[in-house]
């Protein structure tokens, strides 16, 4: 902790200004004098000076970490040396637009190529003081077992939908790659360690390769800022539950403070997946979608990344562009350009897009000679008896194509399978009449939004392919020479942001050629209104907003982390953090049996479900243990002991009627009873149930369409579960039972909540809370005011109870007295509340019930095994 406060990393060995890098780095400091103060190192520079000038504050970072470093690495073998340049494509460099200028950035991954472990420091240090990269340099073996293993054959695939149901297609789950993707999760974060100063910098995670790394990093930094953004698709929850790993990835991902997808879509399955999985709720404040996981709240962003407004404008007005383009014009003249750019997988449809074009020279025999598919081919990033597959199911299908509709001088297709440069693939942009896009399942592919800025131009491009800017059909803030047609997938991550372009079924071979003649023959007007409302779209929402987008968040998202308590909890993959108030404890058994010892008079509070029984449990009878217990604790004539709870009063009394001295407050605190001697108190409450007969037959229309949701009736309230019903459905109707019955009972004297898988309907003025301060009023009226006040419980409904009893000591009532009663307010669970102690489950509470029996004079009972 003293290394990472005092900025002693792999950037200060580097340099003493953090990432301001000088030609001749300054003396390292020698020794540590005192926390947080470190001595100078002893050299002729500090000779004689009487006075050592402030050091400057350190410049928070910004830590991105993604799979590749953005950079091109070559070897020159003649010489040996390294040659390293920065790859201007890539993502994570055009996302420094968006940084502010006050923070540093460093990038962490691994360069595409193997270096030798004798030179791996040498380019360490080059790649940091020249590039501010920190290479992880993976082993071979643990490389091909991470990447092309569990990344490529197994992770990629499944997030795409494709479950490996056979050998032949698809590599199901390796352990050994499982172990390796973990290691290499573990390098990333280390070097991370080595160059974050954790007090200011944040640090942004990239993809799918390291969505265990947050669980390293969170366990080495408590307080750490972090943030994960995934770039492909998260597959619905019926996919991603046949993961064998499926919960350790979960879990790591809600290390994180803030967890970025595309669409909504993505962060509806993900949402589902920790509903189902882990239990957990999330809801939406203010327009933030937040799950609390353990007293944390991981956020979760959706925003559809974009692309570099001024990388494609160089590129369109690069000389060898407007030359290509030129060059295109004269090969296609007098023909529409149907252009298609996709990576050569099996999940972009290539095929099919080649089938659609069939059918449409089929269909519309004018089209013929008239309009042409140029289908960019990138290289693919993997490799597999898949890719292959597809690859030639692509050249037969061109091949066919070709030799049925073409003639000389025309084919139909013209399939491009190299390495293209940018400046070549702007010049097919820029003549394209149409863009395809018509992968199956896609995370958020760029091509539309680098076709859509390509086709509104430069005046350099334009001026090449002799167009004037006055050609445009309509007057615009913003005139452009062209227009622009999209076909796009449904599937796709940028479908929904683009809502002029003609969306599609790629399966639907008919349906995609319909789709293509609609964008050939729309009337130009048409084009120029769709391309100007996209053009608008991707040029305000371009990659520097989205970067800037997701750092603004995440610093929102990590602004109370120095407010609350932080404790480290679990093993392995299962560690996650505990975030509590700083004042919540464990409840001492030893401190609240002195306590009890010590005063007269004493009041107990007691929650049933969740905290004298299981909720897991499938009998909700009290056990003979609990009956004991309590008629132990109720011997003692000093003790008041209450049994609070939402149950209904002829349940609680039939199975404490073994318990004559015990007190029970039903349904909340609607009824109470001193003991089985006296008669149930109702108080002066509205005691017109009418208003059951609008809420019940509401309650039972939303049980009919919910399987597992029953509707519980109370005398003083209705009740509707779902605990048993599918957690995402359960949840959303529980939503929607909420708002119809706060609709329908706007004018009645009852109020709507929802609980703990619950929606509940009861009298106003009716909680635990209320309830709890009935009876201590009783007590201080009967010159009973009670020393120690003793309240335990699991849910919702219990804080109320807990906020009234740790307010008691300040009352009037209990002001006037001697002394203050000892409070002891103790939530079943380790979770956020308004009480100021927790025990971990019911058993601990039936152990602190055990230690409190002997002080009250009678013999506790034997533990049942």
């Amino acid at each position: 902790m003293m290394l990472s406060r005092s900025c002693i990393s792999l950037l200060d060995l580097a340099s003493g200004d953090m990432l301001n890098f000088p030609q001749t780095p300054r003396s390292l400091p020698r020794v540590i004098t005192a926390p947080g103060i470190i001595s100078e190192a002893e050299d002729g520079s500090m000779a004689g000076d009487d006075q050592v000038s402030p050091r400057p504050e350190p410049r928070g970072k910004k830590i991105m970490v993604a799979n590749f470093l953005p950079l091109h690495t070559r070897k020159d073998h003649e010489t040996g040396k390294w040659d390293f340049s920065l790859d201007q494509d890539s993502l994570l460099l055009q996302m420094e637009d968006g940084i502010s200028p006050d923070s540093d950035v460093v990038y962490v991954g691994s360069l595409k190529v193997d270096v030798p472990a004798a030179e791996q420091e040498e380019v360490a240090q080059e790649l940091l003081e020249n590039f501010k990269c920190v290479p992880t340099f993976l082993p071979p073996d643990l490389h091909r077992k991470y990447y092309h293993g569990f990344c490529k054959q197994y992770l990629w695939p499944l997030f795409h939908y494709m479950l490996p149901m056979c050998p032949e297609y698809g590599n199901r789950f390796d352990r050994s790659h499982w172990h390796a993707y973990v290691s290499a999760n573990k390098i990333y974060a280390d070097k991370v360690m080595e160059v974050i100063n954790p007090e200011i910098d944040f640090v942004w995670l990239h993809d799918y390769h390291l969505m265990v790394s947050p669980t390293f990093l969170r366990r080495r930094f408590m307080r750490i800022k972090l943030g994960f953004f995934l770039h492909s698709p998260f597959p619905s929850s019926e996919i991603y539950r046949t993961l064998p790993v499926r919960e350790e990835i979960l879990k790591a991902l809600l290390n994180t403070d803030l967890v970025g997808f595309h669409t909504f879509d993505y962060a509806r399955h993900f949402l589902s997946c920790c509903s189902r999985m882990l239990g957990l709720n999330y809801e939406s404040k203010r327009g933030y979608i937040g799950l609390d996981y353990f007293g944390r709240t991981v956020n979760i962003k959706i925003l559809p990344v974009g692309v570099h407004m001024g990388r494609l404008e160089s590129a369109l007005n690069h000389p060898f562009s407007c030359a290509k383009a030129r060059e295109i014009q004269g090969n296609f003249r007098g023909r529409k350009i149907i252009l298609g750019v996709d990576d050569m997988d099996i999940f972009k449809g290539i095929s099919l897009k080649l089938l659609a074009m069939e059918q449409l020279l089929v269909q519309h025999p004018e089209l013929r000679g008239a309009v042409v598919l140029v289908q960019i081919m990138n290289p693919a990033r993997s490799s597999g008896k898949d890719v292959e597959e597809a690859r030639r199911e692509t050249y037969t299908a061109t091949e066919r194509i070709n030799e049925a509709f073409g003639f000389s001088g025309y084919k139909p297709v013209v399939l491009i399978d190299r390495r293209m440069e940018m400046y070549e693939k702007t010049a097919y942009y820029t003549l394209a009449e149409c863009c395809i896009v018509n992968a199956v399942r896609d995370g958020m592919n760029l091509i539309p939004y680098k076709y859509i800025v390509c086709r509104h131009g430069t005046s350099k491009m334009n001026q090449a392919l002799g167009i004037s800017s006055d050609s445009s059909p309509s007057p615009s803030p913003s005139p452009s020479p062209h227009t622009s047609t999209l076909v796009v997938s449904e599937f796709i991550g940028c479908s929904p942001s683009l809502s002029g372009a003609i969306r599609v079924n790629p399966w639907d071979i008919e349906g995609v050629a319909d789709a293509l003649n609609l964008a050939l023959s729309m009337p130009t007007v048409e084009k120029q209104a769709r391309h100007e409302k996209h053009y608008r779209y991707v040029s305000s929402h371009d990659i520097a907003y989205w970067a800037r987008s997701f750092l603004q968040d995440l610093e929102r998202s990590c602004r109370d982390h120095n407010s609350k308590r932080l404790w480290g909890v679990g093993f392995g993959l299962g560690f996650r953090i505990l975030s509590l108030s700083p004042s919540f404890r464990k409840l001492s058994m030893d401190n609240i049996a002195s306590a009890y010892k010590r005063v007269n008079r004493r009041a107990i509070f007691l929650d049933y479900d969740g905290t004298l029984v299981a909720l897991a449990s499938i009998s909700k009878v009290p056990s003979p243990e609990v009956v004991l217990l309590l008629n132990s604790l109720c011997g003692d004539p000093n003790n008041t002991v209450f049994i609070v709870s939402g149950r209904d009063r002829s349940s609680l009394s039939g199975w404490f009627r073994d318990c004559p001295s015990l007190g029970i407050a039903a349904e909340h605190g609607y009824f109470v009873r001193w003991n089985d001697g006296s008669t149930w108190e109702t108080g002066p409450l509205n005691e017109d149930f009418d208003w059951k007969k609008i809420a019940e037959p509401v309650m039972q229309v939303y049980t009919e369409t919910t399987d597992g949701s029953y509707v519980e009736p109370k005398e003083s309230g209705l009740v509707w579960h779902y605990r048993d019903a599918d957690p995402d459905f359960g949840s959303f109707q529980a939503i929607e039972l909420l708002d119809h019955l706060e609709s329908v009972l706007a004018n009645e004297p009852v109020v709507v909540k929802k609980g703990q898988h619950i929606v509940e309907v009861k009298p106003q003025g009716v909680n635990k809370g209320l309830a709890a301060e009935k009876i201590l009023s009783k007590l201080i009226n009967d010159g009973k005011c009670p020393e120690f006040v003793l309240c335990i419980g699991d849910d919702k409904s219990d804080e109320d109870m807990f906020e009234s009893i740790s307010n008691i000591a300040s009352t009037p009532s209990f002001a006037a007295a001697a002394a203050p009663p000892e409070v002891f307010a103790c939530t079943v669970g380790q979770k956020p509340s308004k009480a100021r102690y927790y025990l971990d489950d019911t058993s601990e509470v039936m152990t602190l019930l055990r230690s409190l029996a002997p002080a009250s004079g009678s013999k506790p009972p034997k533990q049942q095994v």
